[in-house]
């Protein structure tokens, strides 16, 4: 028996249309994909800043050859145990002129607490290139780790002698030939200079004519004259001899911080703190896990810095219950601090010890100035 008339044709089933709803869900669908695609393909004009590692200043870094060392060593004193931790945070930057995310990367961390949007001008200069922004930051590091060493010495009782070094000489410097990197500059026209506002005076009074260096090289005092160069500087017409410094000391005893990989000025306090802790008996923080940020300047002045809220997170995520926060970020400070996180307000070095004196005497907290 046939199970199949082979004469007869089959024609299948009309398929049901769509409905109007299920037709503007598919258009819908098809919509939010082109402009999803559109979104990760169109190029931004801003960066992500996000929490970055977290560095204990009593623990160890990584060293050029990926080496553990200690963060901060010292030699020529006697040094003393530490515990717990004072952390110092970092900020990473995604995205970059090359590459700068897309709008729907913008859009999670637009939601995302720990992270913020932010015109790529403010962290990529136009005109300026990457390796030139990575040597401002390098520089701006080196700076504050001498800054926090002389602070730090100067409130132990150390006496600490302030000297202007060359960092570097620009490109078409009016100084090559002339001076070299770790030049001491002791002098500029007979007047001793032991700071570099005092150094850019004198070369601007000198309104072009050539400048009078005394300089310390290898252990030799020269006299060496250079002839500035005109140039516009953030709209100001200035006299420039074309060198990058460094703000530099005669330490009594040798501090070393080994930090690779990490730039910019708002490590200072902590690294302060941080040798201040390895040159005292007890333990400066309680044994506590504390972090903080802030720069700092040899007088023991704390600067505001970028990013804090992001450091606020970082701070918390990785374990910190205490958190010392420059008095000039307390604007961006208040109600973005995360639960479990207290904050409190400095804004000298002694505002910092102050607050460590409390934490670990079971101070009155309450009686410290927060941010509010």
């Amino acid at each position: 028996m046939a199970l199949f008339d082979e004469n007869t044709t089959i024609v299948p089933a009309r398929r049901a249309p769509m409905s109007r709803t299920t037709l503007i869900g598919v258009w819908s669908l098809a919509v939010a994909l082109v402009a999803l695609l559109a979104l990760t393909l169109i190029p931004t004009s801003f960066v992500i800043q996000r929490p970055g590692p977290v560095f204990n200043t009593l623990g160890t870094s990584t060293d050029a050859a990926g080496d553990e060392v200690p963060l901060i060593s010292v030699s020529g004193a006697e040094t003393f145990p530490t515990s717990g931790s004072l952390d110092l945070l970092t900020v990473q930057v995604v995205g970059n002129r090359d590459r700068t995310p897309s709008w729907f990367e913008l859009a999670l961390a637009w939601f995302d607490p720990s992270r913020a949007v932010i015109p790529i001008d403010q962290v990529f200069p136009q005109g300026q290139s990457t390796e030139e922004r990575n040597q401002e930051s390098a520089v701006m590091m080196v700076d504050s780790q001498k800054e926090a060493t002389a602070a730090a010495l100067t409130e132990l009782g150390y006496d600490v002698k302030p000297m202007v070094r060359v960092y570097a000489l620009t490109d078409d410097s009016a100084a090559a030939g002339v001076l070299e990197p770790d030049d001491i500059i002791r002098a500029a026209d007979g007047q001793p200079i032991t700071e570099t506002d005092e150094l850019r005076a004198i070369i601007n009074d000198a309104d072009g004519a050539p400048v009078q260096l005394t300089i310390d090289r290898d252990g030799q005092t020269l006299t060496e004259s250079i002839t500035p160069k005109q140039a516009t500087v953030d709209g100001e017409t200035t006299w420039l001899i074309g060198i990058t410094t460094l703000h530099d000391y005669d330490f009594p005893i040798d501090v070393t911080i080994q930090l690779d990989n990490v730039g910019g000025p708002s490590a200072g306090m902590m690294f302060a703190l941080g040798i201040i802790d390895t040159l005292s008996d007890g333990d400066l923080n309680g044994g506590e896990q504390v972090a903080g940020t802030g720069t700092i300047d040899s007088s023991g002045t704390v600067g505001p810095i970028g990013g804090i809220r992001q450091k606020m997170y970082g701070a918390k995520d990785a374990g910190a219950t205490w958190f010392l926060a420059p008095k000039d970020n307390c604007d961006e400070v208040v109600g973005h601090i995360p639960a479990g996180l207290r904050v409190f307000s400095v804004a000298t070095l002694d505002d910092a010890l102050d607050v460590l004196a409390a934490i670990r005497g079971d101070g009155d907290l309450d009686a410290l100035p927060t941010c509010e």
